[in-house]
């Protein structure tokens, strides 16, 4: 049985991070690591993860330098054939990494391996909403545009892989292993699935049961929605360093669906003139969304226009009929 390396940042940590690790050390798939990296925490999420007295929990404790390099840290002290993240609000169905460790065994080309995750709410509660990635032909424009993995807790990762990836900077006055780049920080994931796919050749494959489970919180999103575009930006300039044919080919497109979703990220978070503010830049950036995706744009200038101008308990009426809808045409997507 090969060995699984699971890595994750703790960063104020204590309200969910019993039930993130509970679910790896509950897996079908026992043959596991789970190195866990103390940011700095300044709140007992280290001594919690400690009490919980499983021999195949390591705590590593360090200065805070933020989720890149924690997660960066744990990598290199890996020793897994593959390798996965949990952030510490997530959790995971008991067979992930079986189905996908099966998934990598049967397809030797496939590097990185994912599925759908199901939203949930900071209880717990399932929301009936889900994030369906594509599973097949991904290039590295649908990467920059689309982001097929969905989130950083999904994907179980040949350790080759990151290998292949891997570069060297200095921080701090001395040099260290970089996986994920900390220099694009709020699109690390994105900027490291993009640098597998125009660095190596291996192949993202996603499979469709539903193995992820992924917190939603939208507290804070209005005041931050500047923030992660430019952070879209950053990433977007390092990705031009080292592949400058295939990001001048799609960053108009990658800008606006990022920006199309902050908007709809916004409808969430009750901010309408964000919402339609980044909606409009969206369709300034890149007016063939429309074309493209016509259906989805629709759907976002609506919620925002809607959200502007409706009485708030007719809005979110609609909302509840029109989430309701989406939940099932996505439930029809995924396995269960």
């Amino acid at each position: 049985m090969k060995l699984v390396s699971v890595i994750t940042p703790l960063y104020n940590s204590e309200r969910f991070i019993r039930d993130a690790l509970q679910s790896v050390l509950d897996q079908t798939h026992t043959n596991v690591e789970l190195l866990v990296i103390d940011d700095g925490s300044p709140d007992h999420s280290a001594d919690l993860v400690e009490s919980i007295g499983d021999p195949r929990i390591q705590v590593f404790r360090q200065s805070n330098t933020g989720p890149c390099r924690a997660r960066n840290s744990g990598i290199a002290r890996a020793k897994g054939d593959f390798i996965g993240f949990i952030d510490h609000d997530d959790y995971w169905a008991p067979d992930k990494l079986e189905k996908h460790i099966a998934h990598l065994e049967r397809s030797p080309s496939v590097g990185i391996s994912y599925g759908p995750s199901a939203f949930m709410d900071e209880n717990g509660d399932r929301l009936g909403l889900y994030q369906v990635p594509q599973l097949t032909g991904v290039t590295p424009g649908l990467i920059l545009c689309r982001n097929p993995i969905g989130n950083g807790s999904a994907p179980l990762i040949r350790r080759e892989v990151l290998e292949e990836v891997k570069f060297m900077a200095e921080r701090d006055g001395e040099l260290e292993p970089m996986y994920f780049d900390d220099e694009c920080r709020g699109w690390e994931d994105v900027e490291c699935w993009f640098r597998m796919s125009v660095k190596t050749d291996w192949q993202f494959e996603g499979i469709p049961d539903c193995l992820t489970y992924y917190r939603v919180n939208s507290e804070g999103l209005s005041a931050d929605a500047e923030k992660k575009q430019r952070s879209f930006d950053q990433g977007l300039e390092r990705a031009r360093a080292y592949a400058p044919e295939i990001v001048a080919q799609y960053e108009g497109a990658a800008r606006a669906y990022h920006l199309r979703y902050l908007a709809r990220r916004l409808v969430t978070s009750r901010d309408a003139r964000g919402a339609v503010r980044f909606a409009h830049r969206a369709l300034r950036t890149h007016p063939r969304l429309l074309v493209e995706e016509p259906k989805r744009t629709l759907i976002t200038l609506g919620a925002a226009y809607a959200l502007r101008s409706l009485p708030r308990p007719i809005y979110e009426r609609l909302e509840s009929v029109a989430m309701a809808e989406v939940g099932r045409a996505q439930a029809a997507q995924v396995d269960e």
